[in-house]
């Protein structure tokens, strides 16, 4: 199955100076409303992960579920939600890193992974790679066997890719 060929940049919005002065934001919420440009991005998307047989995609809070969900009813896959402190019931199981100014840290319900199973982790935005790679390294303490990471956007010129040993896919790049 194919997808038509457009180029997706024309469906997301930069906003300068968001969340703070300096950083230009890349909006989804601009192609997550135009109804075509998101049925090609999840097709793309699920061309992309499909060759990697997921049994579950792993979401990052919050925008990842935002791609993780209607990509794993493509996929016919499950999905887990990767979350900050408090925010999942019952026990969980956490992992803390580091931010480039401060630490961060990401929770996943103790139950959610049988180990083993083939996981590929979802988030919108790939840019230094930290939060991705911390969502690695939860997924393999708690058993998983983490196959790829997907997200809608790649920063190529934050290097994230370069902090991941896994395969990553994205949909569009920009080099700023």
């Amino acid at each position: 199955m194919t997808t038509p060929s457009i180029d997706l940049k024309q469906y997301i919005r930069g906003i300068p100076d968001f969340p703070k002065p300096g950083i230009l934001f890349y909006d989804i919420s601009t192609l997550m409303r135009n109804a075509d440009a998101w049925q090609i991005a999840m097709g793309r998307l699920t061309a992309a992960v499909a060759p990697w047989s997921v049994d579950v995609l792993a979401a990052i809070e919050s925008r990842g579920f935002l791609t993780a969900a209607p990509l794993a009813s493509r996929l016919g896959c499950g999905l887990v939600m990767l979350r900050k402190p408090g925010k999942l019931p019952g026990e969980t199981i956490s992992y803390d890193y580091d931010l480039e100014y401060g630490k961060d840290s990401l929770h996943i319900q103790a139950d959610a992974i049988v180990p083993g199973q083939r996981v590929v982790v979802m988030d919108d935005l790939l840019a230094t790679g930290g939060t991705l790679a911390a969502s690695i390294a939860l997924l393999r303490k708690v058993g998983a066997e983490v196959v790829g990471a997907a997200t809608l956007i790649e920063l190529t010129g934050l290097g994230g890719r370069d902090r991941l040993d896994v395969p990553v896919k994205t949909l569009v790049a920009y080099d700023d």
